[in-house]
């Protein structure tokens, strides 16, 4: 039933032309032959699970963050945030969050607060999986700064096929944790570099939940947590 319902999820605005033109093409490949138009209608059925836009309830206790995108953690570890954001050479605790073309790609802000700057910074296709992609590929970098004060910053990360990041926050406006701010098209990843002194609460291998999944809590003086396959 949770699959039926996830299929039958809205779906968001980027995707409404890519089915339709998917549905056209489906279309046009029943008219040349009609296996080929029944592989169409796969293809358009997902199509339209890929743009879902599920809703999603997000904890609205003080001092969380939660997840911005959908998939699984890629790497937790200390990193220097993104150059253009202005965030000093310090490492910071980062997670990393890895999209395959299944998860649902629309992106959550993870901390109510305050945009600071949006900056956008072209580059390379590489595979998202690779380290040296929070470098060297395309991507658009957010710093925001949280109710309480603190900086952090989330990063949408162009992958090997994605050619399409979409941002719709701009510096000054006030944001709500768990609301929706992007999407990224066909498969990518999403750093969120946390404020000196959080603990990310999660560890690689986990799947998240963008906008219910808490990666850090400002409040928690917990150590960082290790996972195991079981």
């Amino acid at each position: 039933m949770d699959t039926i319902l996830s299929v039958l999820t809205p779906i968001h605005r980027e995707g409404h032309k890519f089915v339709v033109l998917f549905a056209l093409g489906t279309l046009i490949l029943f008219v040349l032959w009609e296996p080929l138009g029944w592989l169409g209608v796969i293809l358009t059925a997902w199509c339209g699970y890929f743009f879902r836009d599920p809703d999603r309830v997000t904890p609205t206790r003080d001092g969380l963050v939660v997840s911005p995108a959908d998939g699984v953690v890629q790497s937790v570890g200390e990193a220097v945030p993104p150059a253009e954001l202005g965030m000093g050479e310090t490492p910071r605790p980062r997670v990393s969050v890895f999209m395959n073309v299944f998860d649902v790609h629309v992106n959550r802000v993870p901390a109510s607060g305050e945009i600071v700057q949006v900056a956008y910074t072209p580059g390379k296709f590489l595979n998202a999986d690779l380290e040296k992609a929070s470098e060297e590929n395309e991507r658009n970098a957010v710093r925001m700064r949280t109710a309480s004060g603190k900086d952090i910053a989330f990063v949408q990360i162009a992958g090997l096929i994605a050619r399409r990041i979409l941002c719709e926050v701009e510096s000054g406006r006030k944001v709500l944790a768990g609301e929706r701010f992007g999407l990224i098209r066909f498969g990518s990843r999403v750093d969120l570099y946390l404020a000196e002194g959080m603990r990310p609460l999660v560890c690689v291998g986990q799947r998240m939940i963008a906008g219910e999944t808490v990666i850090a809590d400002e409040k928690s003086r917990e150590k960082q947590r290790f996972g195991e396959i079981r």
